[in-house]
């Protein structure tokens, strides 16, 4: 089976569901589900409204220190979640099991507020647009979870 074959049968269809959500874990670290099912939609060609290499996954990229060239290269090998998970923890920066621990509860709790003015500023508008009404936002994670239907 071609590495375009692997890839197509593990490729989220995200014009019709939703990635993982931001808060579960790959590897051990939050964010990095949700950034490999869009990886792979767009290598697919069925990412739909969703980027790969988006401020969201800057944030973990940033902290494992690895390039999104070289991880999008790697998941077009036809990689399976566990594979990738394996590579991952080959090429993250190496910390102690607590700090990474610690970043992914930052992450969970980050409100939006904490947020570069950016992206306080586009969520201001989108929030409202995309998130069901009456839905209260606590931290930027539930801003996906909301929207994506799965609190």
């Amino acid at each position: 089976m071609s590495d375009q074959e692997k890839l197509a049968l593990l490729a989220r269809d995200l014009t019709r569901e939703f990635p993982r959500s931001p808060r579960e874990t790959l590897a051990g670290y939050v964010i990095l589900a949700r950034m490999l099912d869009k990886c792979r939609a767009v290598l697919a060609g069925k990412n739909g409204d969703y980027h790969f290499d988006c401020p969201l996954d800057n944030r973990f990229l940033d902290f494992a220190e690895i390039k999104a060239d070289d991880f999008k290269a790697f998941v077009a090998t036809g990689a399976d979640d566990g594979a990738v998970g394996a590579w991952i923890e080959e090429r993250a920066k190496e910390r102690p099991r607590i700090e990474v621990i610690k970043w992914n509860n930052q992450m969970r709790e980050l409100k939006i507020s904490d947020l570069p003015e950016a992206a306080q500023e586009f969520l201001e508008g989108y929030v409202p647009q995309f998130v069901p009404r009456n839905r209260p936002v606590y931290c930027w994670f539930d801003v996906y979870d909301l929207e994506e239907q799965r609190i």
